[in-house]
């Protein structure tokens, strides 16, 4: 059909070349808008993550190949528990108790491996074998969870105002940066080419003569509430929602621009923020941050964890997530962050929670001369604080368990040594405890916080 009886409107799906690979890939136009003349159309990338959505004009499209909306379409049914789909990896849970059984994966089909199958399979020499006690056992999955739906930032549904990115840019700092999601930043700031932040206190404004005013006024070179943790340029402060509402609000609205599956709300009072900066002669630099809520009742160490895209691809999401968990062994407790997870926040976890528990198994000692080592899940959680679910899907992840002879055991493979190798080595900051002051508080015995 001629392109010319076609009208581009919203809903039609095209082929749009990409930016950076001159490829073309299906889209789908969710919006139109019209500058000095011309007009621009706000497109989604199929199976492509919403932060690479863009305004783009008619020269990138292929019109010739211009399709449009299919009247039967209807917007995909949520999941009931308003969470989205797992991938295959993420729907491995796993709870300890009763008589051992075979390990049950769900989602991706695997060849179920039996007893003698295993003792066919050839020894890896520097393969170390550790022996998991035979009272814990895997099985099924249980349903999810349906995410908490109160507090400063909570699992969302779409909508077409919020499927589109309404900031052009924001400055903070030395830095310009790109939005990646909807802000709901008040309406007169969405027109303005760039959003000016205050990186001390978050304030947002209009121009670079209002921030230069407020720079003047503006007593803070570093985030309120406690300085927790110092060790060389890397500071952590604790904020408390409640006592320093605003920022907490404006920290929030920030995040949101980088925070695909959260809806912003803005009752902060119920969380804690810990805010890591960067120091140096100017004041603190913020470089990222999580928040948790006060009193969890599922045991949630993080609600939402974030690095800013300048700090990004540096070892602080790991830091970030090595903090959250120092922060729950002082507390006694293992913790686990809140689901869903972003593909970003997915993947960093699952690497800090590989690295953490190969330490801990490559770091194991035989009882006994001649003796496998030998360790519990349960073990394992308490010494890295990561909740056992996590510590059992992690190593199914790796594919590091396996049912041997009646029991379950880990075989550390050479390829996983190698990776587990250049991941640490590649870990130029970490935590130091002792940096670390901080008490945990009682926040069942102080009211309403």
């Amino acid at each position: 059909m001629a392109n010319d009886k076609l009208e581009v409107a919203e809903g039609c799906r095209v082929p749009v070349k990409l930016k950076n690979t001159g490829e073309w890939h299906w889209a789908e136009i969710l919006s139109k808008k019209e500058i000095n003349g011309r007009c621009l159309y706000y497109i989604h990338f199929d199976d492509f993550n919403k932060r690479l959505d863009d305004w783009v004009a008619t020269e990138q499209m292929d019109l010739n190949r211009l399709e449009l909306p299919k009247k039967e379409s209807k917007t995909p049914v949520k999941m009931m528990n308003g969470s989205r789909p797992s991938s295959p990896e993420r729907e491995v849970v796993s709870i300890f108790n009763g008589a051992t059984k075979k390990a049950v994966l769900v989602g991706r089909k695997r060849k179920n491996v039996e007893d003698s199958d295993i003792a066919e399979l050839p020894r890896v020499q520097s393969s170390p074998v550790i022996r998991l006690d035979s009272g814990q056992d895997l099985q099924e999955p249980q349903e999810q969870k349906i995410p908490r739906q109160t507090g400063s930032m909570v699992a969302h549904h779409d909508d077409i105002i919020t499927r589109m990115k309404n900031i052009e840019l924001v400055e903070i700092g030395r830095h310009q940066i790109k939005p990646w999601y909807f802000s709901p930043y008040p309406q007169e700031m969405t027109s303005l080419p760039v959003i000016y932040i205050c990186e001390f206190c978050l304030k947002y404004m209009k121009s670079p003569k209002c921030l230069e005013r407020h720079l003047e006024k503006c007593p803070m070179n570093h985030p309120p509430g406690n300085e927790i943790y110092r060790k060389n340029n890397l500071s952590f402060f604790e904020i408390d929602g409640r006592k320093n509402k605003t920022y907490a609000q404006n920290l929030c609205l920030l995040a949101k621009l980088f925070l695909d599956h959260k809806t912003l709300y803005y009752d902060t009072d119920p969380f804690l923020f810990y805010v890591l900066c960067e120091l140096d002669s100017i004041g603190f630099h913020i470089v990222g941050y999580f928040s948790k809520e006060k009193e969890s009742t599922e045991d949630y160490n993080v609600a939402c964890i974030l690095t800013l895209p300048p700090y990004q691809r540096k070892g602080y999401g790991k830091l970030l997530i090595e903090f959250s968990y120092e922060i729950s062994r002082i507390e006694g407790k293992t913790g686990s962050p809140e689901k869903p997870l972003s593909d970003l926040g997915l993947l960093s976890y699952r690497s800090y929670w590989s690295q953490t528990i190969l330490d801990i198994l490559l770091g194991l000692k035989p009882s006994e001369a001649g003796e496998q080592p030998m360790i519990t899940i349960n073990e394992i959680s308490e010494m890295s604080s990561i909740k056992k679910e996590d510590v059992i899907s992690t190593l199914q992840h790796l594919n590091l368990i396996n049912y041997y002879k009646g029991q379950y055991i880990v075989t550390v493979t050479k390829e996983a040594l190698e990776t587990h190798e250049k991941a640490s080595q590649k870990r130029s900051v970490r935590i130091d405890p002792k940096c670390l002051h901080w008490q945990p508080k009682d926040w069942s015995k102080r009211g309403k916080w």
